[in-house]
């Protein structure tokens, strides 16, 4: 192919308008194309929405009894001490749902249809994400009523607010989008949408079991402790914990157990910068 060939193939190719009010435009739009699909499916939605609620039925009522809580082994006690756990679980494990709607959008070719439109680079995957934070919203409020339902309660071992209860749920939706990152570079690694939802998940079970979310970790032999004390998801969990009023774990020396809920704003930061930095950079060479 000749230079001149070259110069006018690529004076043909549409060109980004760039600046931050075109890429909040193109995030949105791809937003809303994310929202309009998923409502045309709504069994992802009714099956992101069954699976917390059966943790939430399981957990309350086949280990509720035998769990310890501040020497205590009442039922009412672990109810309130598991549910900041559960709501956290529940916002991470939305990363397997954006790493295989991205895999998806790959696989497909709509990453080439939108290569060939002048729009920002990042905007395909903000705009994903964008759209999967809305669902973890539906799901969070679906959850949170039946939590309420099986006898959870706000307040139940520290005065709180209304203030603090949504400050709570504010923290659990950004580390779900800072989740949802994760799961984008996942989706954009490999090559279809059953790897990406294996990918996206099997990481998370260490990550959310080896933490303070179902059990005291003071139980936890001292060098698991201290890995489960530093585990982003103990921030959050113990930040929600002492925003709910409910009870928590074992006083620790950790820096993150002492200020949970710093630790939690720092942590969800790190992880969006990192992440979306990763992924925005394999989407520019995977769309190449």
């Amino acid at each position: 192919m000749s230079t001149d060939t070259l110069a006018a193939s690529k004076s043909l190719a549409p060109v980004p308008k760039g600046g931050l009010v075109q890429s909040v435009t193109d995030s949105l739009t791809i937003a809303k194309r994310n929202l309009i699909r998923m409502s045309r499916i709504p069994e992802m939605i009714l099956f992101g929405i069954i699976q917390p609620v059966m943790f939430v039925v399981l957990f309350t009522y086949v280990f509720g009894g035998s769990m310890s809580v501040g020497g205590s082994t009442d039922p009412a006690v672990y109810k309130n001490f598991l549910m900041a756990g559960i709501f956290a679980q529940t916002v991470t494990f939305a990363t397997a749902g954006s790493a295989a709607g991205i895999a998806d959008d790959m696989q497909k070719g709509l990453v080439d249809r939108f290569r060939s439109l002048p729009m920002a680079r990042g905007a395909v995957l903000t705009g994903r994400t964008v759209a999967d934070l809305v669902q973890t919203c539906i799901t969070l409020a679906v959850l949170a009523a039946v939590a309420l339902l099986v006898g959870w309660r706000t307040g139940s071992h520290a005065p709180t607010h209304i203030g603090k209860v949504l400050a709570a749920f504010g923290l659990l939706l950004l580390l779900g989008y800072a989740f949802t990152w994760i799961g984008a570079l996942i989706g954009l690694s490999v090559r279809t949408p059953e790897a990406a939802t294996s990918g996206g998940i099997i990481w998370l079970f260490p990550v959310t079991f080896v933490s303070n979310a179902f059990v005291d970790t003071s139980m936890m032999t001292p060098w698991l402790r201290h890995v489960a004390d530093w585990n982003p998801f103990s921030a959050i969990v113990q930040a929600c914990r002492e925003l709910f009023g409910n009870p928590g774990v074992s006083p620790s020396a950790a820096w993150p157990m002492q200020h949970p809920v710093w630790a939690s704003l720092l942590w969800a930061l790190l992880i969006i910068v990192v992440f979306r930095t990763l992924a925005v950079r394999k989407y520019r060479k995977a769309a190449v």
